[in-house]
């Protein structure tokens, strides 16, 4: 009885037990489901009464909700695709202060990461984040590679995933992203400085390719935009850039890199021999197809490095920049270091200009071909007597022999024959005085530099017929000049090939264009004969290499003021002889030695450089050749050259004598005087050319360790160090 009284009391305890906890859990519930319906009211309140103000926070936080995407600027290729530029993708460093300081404990990890990945000083970057904590943008570092960067990244990455397993807060790296861009790079340095031309932080081209092309080279930038869409989700719509189209150049990097070779090497050997400084004012070199207009190679010295245009360094010292700078003087400089001299510059042609007053009597008809002058030593035109090169006389020379020995008394009787309106006129048939048009950014306009008809009296008429008097520039007498010995026909000389787009597809083929005929067929084969002569048997034989027959002329002109003492010298020839396939001119510009009027010095480049283009472009050796022109042809194709013996002078033979002399007393009107020959002279590959073209990957390489050539990545005027806040 007792027991059963006992249980019932358990009983009810436990009935009261399970009520009670029946009514906490649903005083509970009740709790809870009045709390979620609080903070739903709660919600929509805050979502009905600052949702744009909620909005604005949640855009302010994102970083790209409006960004730039940069285009990549077209490449610049060689006829063989040899990269001559190229736009290489770089990153900005940026820092949000804002992002990154939304939790305080990320800024220690983040500023660890930047001061050890970026080198960056830690003093400089807490007192920035202490002063500007809102700031969304300040660039740390400009222009880092992707290898540059990769650091940062995998630390950024390993470090996060850390954080993220951690039980503690310990911050993350946060707050920086890099920022796109393009800079324009030159693999090869100084190769083809003056035809490719560079650009500028605005990414537009200066100088050559780069700036006539710019329209072309250039693209469109994309844009990736973000906005908020009816659910407050970040949305984004990208418009892509568009790539800029590349060029494919009618250079050749292999035959441009011997041009300059041999340019720098002539320079080289006569630094600071008679004047201190370069071993010439101005030199160029042209080498074209002149049965298309193509220009192979294209080079003038002093050249520039293209990754740092501003660099005066190799040529003038610290001291003497700062003296630049302080007298104002320093862009004239730089401004001059990047003119194009074959486009850019004028001078008188001297006796290269021969072969268009002989070419205009026989197209004119007002010569022959079998006419022979006489020679005394001097002619009177009108109240001057202009004396010739041999002071003595050439005696009778036939018409072969006027051009072969450089004659100005026979040039000045063929120009009384021919006339002022003729003259004239084939100076205009032929382009001299006229734009070439050569797709070049620079080229000079010569038409007030030549006589008309009012102002060419008999003593203009005289020294016009051998190239004194007016002047031109390289390209409108290499193109003359390829017109008279190519069979009659100017081609518009030019220097791209063709235009394609980013996927490689041609866009623009770029054909060869006969802008007129010249002269005739008969005519222009008539002039083959008589340069081939010049070369073989007059003033021309030092420009011929071993195993070639080849056509040409020497040309020396005495520069204003007609003091005797600084001259222009010249070589303008073609090979082989009897099928015109390659036309070369050199133009030295005041040889830096102490006796000037030697055209010599014009041929002993011309030699060198055809000594190695020619085999290079499979042009067959029309000539046998003695065991000597075996040896030094085989030397110079290895990059060996001669040190002549002890003792030793230069040859005479072919030297050329072309100077109008005066009377005592009178003017000069002339040009030419005896020239020496360079053969066996000392060709030492000078520091800094030894770079060559690698035949497979198309890039330069050390001729002797085989190495690339070193790239530097700087870009002139732009720091890569620390940078402002919102800089752009």
């Amino acid at each position: 009885m007792a027991n059963s009284r006992v249980n019932k009391r358990r009983s009810n305890k436990a009935k009261l037990h399970r009520r009670i906890m029946r009514e906490k859990l649903a005083v509970m519930i009740i709790i809870i489901l009045l709390a979620f319906a609080g903070l739903c009211v709660q919600l929509v309140r805050i979502t009905d009464g600052n949702q744009a103000e909620y909005q604005k926070k949640i855009l302010s936080q994102q970083r790209y909700d409006s960004t730039t995407l940069p285009f990549k600027r077209g490449t610049i290729t060689d006829a063989n695709g040899t990269i001559l530029a190229v736009s290489e993708k770089v990153y900005n460093v940026v820092l949000d202060c804002k992002v990154m300081l939304d939790n305080k404990k990320n800024q220690a990890p983040t500023v660890d990461a930047l001061v050890e990945c970026f080198k960056l000083d830690r003093a400089e970057l807490d007192k920035y984040i202490k002063e500007h904590p809102t700031s969304q943008y300040y660039v740390l570092k400009k222009r880092q590679t992707y290898d540059e960067i990769s650091p940062f990244l995998e630390r950024e990455k390993t470090y996060n995933e850390k954080a993220k397993k951690s039980e503690t807060d310990i911050g993350k790296i946060v707050g920086i992203w890099f920022e796109e861009e393009y800079i324009r790079r030159y693999p090869n340095k100084t190769l083809a400085c003056d035809v490719i031309g560079f650009t500028g932080t605005d990414n537009n081209g200066t100088y050559g390719l780069e700036e006539y092309y710019n329209d072309e080279l250039n693209g469109t930038n994309g844009r990736e935009y973000g906005y908020l869409n009816d659910d407050a989700t970040l949305e984004r719509t990208t418009v892509a850039a568009v790539d800029g189209n590349s060029l494919v150049s009618t250079i050749d990097a292999n035959i441009q890199a011997i041009v300059e070779k041999y340019l720098l090497q002539f320079n080289e050997e006569h630094k600071n021999e008679h004047r201190e400084g370069l071993g010439s004012t101005n030199s160029g070199c042209i080498v074209m197809n002149p049965n298309n207009g193509e220009i192979l190679a294209m080079a003038s010295y002093p050249n520039y490095d293209l990754n740092a245009p501003k660099d005066l360094s190799a040529y003038y010292t610290e001291e003497q920049i700062q003296q630049m700078q302080e007298e104002e003087t320093y862009y004239d400089t730089l401004n001059k270091l990047w003119r194009n001299f074959c486009i850019s510059d004028t001078y008188e042609p001297g006796s290269t200009a021969k072969v268009l007053t002989m070419a205009t009597g026989l197209e004119t008809g007002k010569l022959i071909g079998n006419e022979s002058y006489e020679c005394t030593g001097a002619l009177q035109i009108s109240d001057r007597r202009i004396r010739c090169n041999a002071r003595s006389g050439h005696g009778v020379l036939d018409f072969s022999g006027a051009l072969e020995q450089s004659c100005n008394v026979a040039f000045m009787k063929m120009g009384e024959a021919i006339g002022v309106k003729d003259m004239v006129e084939f100076q205009q048939i032929f382009n001299i005085g006229l734009k070439t048009n050569i797709d070049l950014s620079g080229e000079a306009r010569t038409a007030s530099l030549i006589f008309n008809e009012d102002t060419m009296g008999p003593t203009e008429l005289a020294t016009t017929s051998f190239g004194q008097g007016f002047n031109v520039t390289m390209i409108e007498m290499a193109s003359a000049f390829s017109s008279v010995i190519n069979g009659g026909y100017y081609y518009e000389p030019h220097m791209v090939s063709k235009i394609v787009n980013s996927n490689g597809n041609t866009i623009k083929n770029i054909e060869p264009r006969v802008l007129k005929q010249t002269v005739s067929a008969t005519t222009s084969a008539m002039m083959r004969e008589y340069l081939y002569a010049t070369v073989a048997e007059g003033t021309g034989k030092t420009a011929r290499p071993a195993g070639y027959a080849m056509g040409g002329k020497t040309g020396t002109a005495e520069k204003a003021a007609r003091d005797r003492e600084n001259y222009v010298v010249s070589f303008i020839g073609y090979a082989p002889a009897d099928d015109p396939q390659v036309v070369i001119y050199v133009v030295i510009d005041e040889p830096n030695v102490e006796d000037q009027p030697h055209a010599s010095y014009a041929t002993g480049v011309v030699r060198n450089i055809l000594t190695e283009v020619l085999p290079y472009m499979h042009i067959s050796k029309t000539e046998e050749m003695t065991i000597a022109e075996q040896a030094e042809a085989e030397n110079a194709l290895m990059g060996i050259t001669q040190q002549p013996e002890e003792g030793q002078q230069e040859g005479t033979e072919g030297s050329e004598g072309e100077g109008a002399q005066p009377a005592e007393g009178e003017g000069t009107e002339g040009g030419e005087n005896q020239g020496a020959n360079t053969e066996g002279t000392e060709e030492n590959t000078p520091q800094g050319a030894t770079y060559v073209v690698d035949p497979v990957t198309g890039e330069l390489i050390d001729s002797i360790s085989g190495l690339p050539a070193e790239i530097s990545r700087s870009y002139e005027g732009e720091e890569s160090g620390e940078s402002g806040e919102n800089e752009e």
